[in-house]
C-alpha cells in the first residue's frame, strides 16, 4: 500500500508542470456538463402514462414503467383510455404522457393543444413508422390476385359477402375509437362494400382469426406494427396513393392512409414536475420488432403473458437497449 501512495519529488514536480501547461476546461461549468457515469434518481417523481386501446401502446408504457420504477425509482401509474380522450387529460395535467401518437386523424388536437395553447408538448418520435390500411390474408390474394388493389375489388365485392351484408361485401372495421376513413373511401371509390363494426380490437381479431382458420375471404382495417403480422401472412390492399392534402376535404377523400412516424407527447409541465422522468421519456425509443416481440407474448388469450410480465421479460433480456434511455 505505501508504495502506491508515495510520490517522488521529481514525479510531483512533473505533475505540477503539466498541470500549469494544460488548457483551461471551463471550471465548474465543465464539471457540471461532464458525465460522471451515474444514473439520475427519479425517486419522489410520480407520472401517469396513457395506454391507448391497442397492444403496441400498452407494450410501450409497460416497458417504460418497468425501467422508470426499477432503475430510476419513479412512481408510475398506467391508465387505459382511448386515443381521443387522452388529449383533455394531457391538457389538464391529469395524465402526463402518451408514448405512441398516430398524428393522422389528430391534426386538430395537435394544432389546438401543442401549437396554440401549448399545454401539451411534442417530445419527439418514438422510433418507427406506422401504417394503416386495408388488409386481407395472403391466401385471398393468391386465389384472387386482382384483389391486390382496390380496382380489382370493384365488381368482385361479393367475394367478401356474408349473410349479414347480403350482396355487398363485408369490410370489417376496427375499434370505433380508432381513426378510420373507410366509409368515406368506400363511398367515393364507388365500391359495393358495407362497413361492419367489430366493437373492439379483440372482437375484430377474433373474427379475422376465425376466417383465417377456415380460409374464408375477409377484408378488414388493420395496421402495422402488430403481432398479427408475426403470426399470419397478411397482405395490404393497394388504395389510391396518399399525397399531401389528398384528405381535404374529408368527405371527398379517395386516398390511402399515410405512413407516419409515431410521436411522444407529454403535459407541458412534466419537465418541471418530474425532470428525470421527462428526460427519460425524451430518450425512450422503440423499434417495431421490439414491440411485436412483446405484444406476441401478450397475444394468446388465456395462455399469453400479462402486459406487465411480457414487458418485464423483454426488459430483462434487452438491457443494452434500455440502458441508452437512462438519464
Amino acid at each position: 500500500m505505501s508504495s502506491v501512495w508515495k510520490l517522488s519529488t521529481a514525479t510531483l514536480a512533473l505533475g505540477l508542470a503539466l498541470s500549469a501547461c494544460a488548457p483551461e476546461t471551463g471550471g465548474d461549468d465543465a464539471a457540471d456538463d461532464g458525465d460522471n457515469g451515474e444514473t439520475a434518481d427519479a425517486s419522489g417523481e410520480s407520472v401517469t402514462l396513457v395506454a391507448n386501446l391497442w397492444p403496441g401502446s400498452m407494450a410501450n408504457v409497460q416497458v417504460a414503467a418497468r425501467v422508470l420504477e426499477d432503475e430510476l425509482g419513479a412512481d408510475v401509474e398506467i391508465v387505459e383510455i382511448d386515443e381521443n380522450a387522452a388529449w383533455t387529460g394531457l391538457d389538464s395535467g391529469e395524465y402526463d404522457a402518451v408514448l405512441e401518437l398516430w398524428v393522422s386523424g389528430h391534426e386538430d388536437n395537435y394544432a389546438q393543444y401543442v401549437e396554440d395553447i401549448g399545454s401539451v408538448e411534442d417530445i419527439g418520435e418514438l422510433g418507427f413508422q406506422g401504417e394503416i390500411g386495408w388488409y386481407a390474408p395472403a391466401y385471398v390474394l393468391e386465389e384472387y390476385p386482382e384483389m391486390e388493389t382496390w380496382e380489382g375489388i370493384e365488381g368482385n365485392e361479393e367475394i367478401f359477402a356474408t349473410s349479414e351484408t347480403g350482396d355487398a361485401g363485408r369490410f370489417l372495421a376496427a375499434d370505433p375509437s380508432f381513426v378510420q376513413h373507410d366509409e368515406t373511401l368506400i363511398e367515393n371509390l364507388d365500391l359495393n362494400l358495407e362497413v361492419v363494426q367489430s366493437g373492439s380490437e379483440s372482437a375484430q381479431l377474433a373474427e379475422v382469426e376465425t376466417a383465417i382458420e377456415q380460409e374464408e375471404p375477409i377484408l378488414f382495417y388493420f395496421y402495422s406494427p402488430h403481432w398479427m403480422h408475426e403470426r399470419y401472412d397478411l397482405e395490404r390492399v393497394e388504395l389510391p396513393e396518399y399525397e399531401e392534402g389528398c384528405e381535404e376535404p374529408e368527405d371527398e377523400r379517395t386516398c390511402d392512409y399515410p405512413e407516419e412516424s409515431m410521436l411522444k407527447i407529454v403535459n407541458a409541465d412534466l419537465a418541471d414536475n418530474a425532470p428525470v422522468t421527462y428526460e427519460f421519456l425524451q430518450d425512450f425509443q422503440m423499434e417495431s420488432e421490439w414491440q411485436d416481440e412483446i405484444t406476441l407474448l401478450m397475444a394468446d388469450e388465456g395462455e399469453g403473458m400479462s402486459p406487465e410480465d411480457a414487458a418485464a421479460q423483454w426488459v430483462e433480456e434487452n438491457e443494452d437497449a434500455w440502458q441508452a434511455w437512462l438519464p
